[in-house]
């Protein structure tokens, strides 16, 4: 085919972090409380702020609690495993990499003694109907490395005993969630919103609060003080949606900020849904045509809406040993790379070879749909050089 004239307005299609909202320019930082301490009065109203736009936009309940913590994503579920669990088993499900790593930390790390592990390879998800709520149960809510997410939170009842832990990155902002099936639900504003690295957010029921308080005089584990959000056993109010017990960057806070705005003016939480699943449908128009490239996720149903992952699936690539595997892919993305149209679609390290590509709410439609005859282009390219390697 010919090489496509057309390339996409933002090549940034990385999963984490992720394309900046349209029309962002450093201008949207001039306000950034920079210089100044996050205690301050101006400092915990920017923070107040960042919270109570991701709490009205997200419709929480009005008893949840919702702040800002260290360490991205993995910070905020590590917070909430090391500060809620012990007192009850644990059900923990993971179908990729940061799900199965929640496994180890509470096997090696914390070294539970009743941890029930319910695993399923990249692409598939394991048999949620197994887990038992009168124990604490911990999954990811999308499996950002494989492209897999769970299809609702019907299997989750309200009269649980014990607490559903969801770590909800990449889902929150792009998804449905119903919250109040939650108890923990964790997320950084580097996926779906755009925004810069490093912070992680939390949201804790009644009934999680409620836990932490009672539990964290009897963690027998090292308890680092970054996870230790109630002091004197108490999450008293404000201290984690303005008071955070880490220095937070009020740069940061205010490109969040920047971005729940812009994040209004398309229809809030309804529009960043739809502008996530828009994409995710230009993708689909497109893999129904091709002959050689296919989802990693097995059905329709919990195929993701963000991180978006491909397999290969022409004869000649899935002949290849993994490793020659991983350097085809390599290879098709470099050249997509060097070409100024696609950043960053490599397919997670651990995952197997292919591509992945964020088309969160930040990604322009018009962009997957320029994107895709350069995908088809540079296939071709990297395919022609096999065949060539065949023929020799």
């Amino acid at each position: 085919m010919e090489k496509p004239v057309k390339k996409p307005q933002c090549p940034n299609f990385s999963s984490g972090p992720c394309a900046k909202r349209p029309g962002w320019t450093v201008d949207a930082l001039k306000n950034a409380l920079v210089g100044r301490s996050h205690r301050s009065k101006e400092g915990k109203a920017r923070l107040q702020e960042v919270s109570d736009r991701m709490k009205k936009m997200l419709d929480l309940p009005a008893d949840y609690r919702i702040g800002v913590v260290a360490g991205s994503d993995t910070g905020a579920v590590e917070a909430a495993m090391w500060t809620l669990l012990g007192p009850r088993p644990v059900d923990i499900f993971g179908w990729e990499s940061f799900g199965k790593g929640w496994i180890t930390d509470a096997v090696k790390f914390l070294k539970l003694k009743n941890v029930n592990e319910y695993k399923a390879d990249y692409g598939k998800l394991p048999d949620l109907s197994k887990a038992n709520f009168a124990n604490d149960v911990i999954f990811p809510f999308n499996g950002t490395t494989s492209g897999v997410r769970v299809p609702d939170l019907n299997w989750i009842p309200d009269s649980r005993e014990g607490l559903a832990i969801c770590d909800a990155t990449s889902g929150v902002f792009a998804m449905e969630i119903d919250f109040k099936k939650l108890d923990v639900a964790t997320f950084s504003w580097q996926k779906v919103l755009g925004g810069e690295a490093a912070h992680g957010v939390i949201i804790l029921s009644p009934r999680a609060v409620k836990r932490m308080e009672e539990n964290e005089p009897m963690v027998s584990w090292p308890l680092p003080k970054l996870f230790r959000l109630a002091t004197e056993g108490k999450l008293k109010p404000g201290e984690l949606e303005y008071s955070t017990v880490n220095t937070p960057s009020l740069l940061c806070v205010e490109d969040a900020i920047d971005a729940l705005k812009w994040a209004e003016t398309v229809g809030g939480l309804t529009g960043l849904v739809k502008r996530s699943t828009a994409n995710l449908a230009a993708f689909e128009r497109w893999v129904e045509k091709s002959d050689w490239i296919a989802f990693l996720a097995e059905s329709k149903e919990i195929r993701s809406n963000t991180s978006v992952c491909f397999r290969i699936k022409a004869d000649w690539f899935q002949k290849l040993p993994d490793e020659e595997k991983a350097k085809a892919a390599k290879k098709l993305t470099s050249v997509l790379d060097k070409e100024g149209v696609a950043k960053d679609i490599n397919s997670y390290g651990k995952a197997p070879a292919g591509i992945r590509v964020w088309c969160g709410a930040t990604v322009e439609t018009s962009d997957i749909e320029a994107l895709t005859p350069w995908l088809d282009w540079a296939y071709e390219q990297v395919a022609g050089e096999y065949s060539k390697e065949t023929v020799k």
